[in-house]
């Protein structure tokens, strides 16, 4: 075990004593990153920071159940991806768009790879801009696996939908982002 665990694992067991330092010293460690994960699904600053916040009282309130069979960091990233996307499908239940209208039923197993046709000279910024002009559920599906490293069964179980329409809306994602590409450029 690294020092870096070991001190985060202190860290917990002083949190489960509820000591507020030591949160402190975890929410400073790890707010930056679960901010921009929040960030990348819910679209908007204000409600990033409240998820974000939500994720944090929520992780503190759980942590008996952290059972360390994974990273801290990744165990709370999960919490915060979780909060995320449910703050997000709340968001637009208010709006009266729902992202179950729009997912696709089909299954389809063609890959499309994005560094096929010269993409991969595009600059990130480039493509972090383009995906925000994306469908929902194509945005979301495509940040959790481009960009959180989540597989098809994963992300198909955070967003609640079959492992095939999991598949197909990424490869559709990522075909609609590369159209959107090739017009911009």
């Amino acid at each position: 075990m690294s020092h870096q665990n070991e001190h985060i694992d202190a860290l917990l067991k002083s949190c489960m004593q509820g000591k507020q330092s030591a949160q402190l010293e975890i929410y400073n460690r790890y707010y930056k990153a679960m901010y921009n994960t929040a960030f990348r699904i819910v679209k908007d600053s204000a409600e990033a920071e409240d998820v974000m916040q939500e994720s944090f009282l929520s992780a503190f309130t759980k942590l008996h159940t952290f059972k360390g069979e994974v990273a801290f960091g990744a165990w709370l990233k999960r919490i915060v991806i979780n909060n995320s996307i449910h703050h997000y499908k709340k968001q637009q239940k208010l709006r009266a768009v729902d992202l179950d209208e729009v997912m696709y039923k089909v299954e389809d197993n063609d890959e499309v790879d994005l560094n096929a046709d010269g993409f991969a000279e595009l600059k990130a910024q480039k493509v972090m801009e383009t995906m925000k002009s994306l469908k929902d559920n194509y945005r979301v599906s495509l940040t959790l696996h481009l960009i959180e490293g989540y597989d098809y069964e994963e992300i198909s179980e955070i967003m609640n939908i079959s492992y095939a329409n999991c598949r197909t809306t990424i490869s559709r994602a990522k075909e609609s982002l590369r159209k959107k590409l090739t017009i911009n450029v």
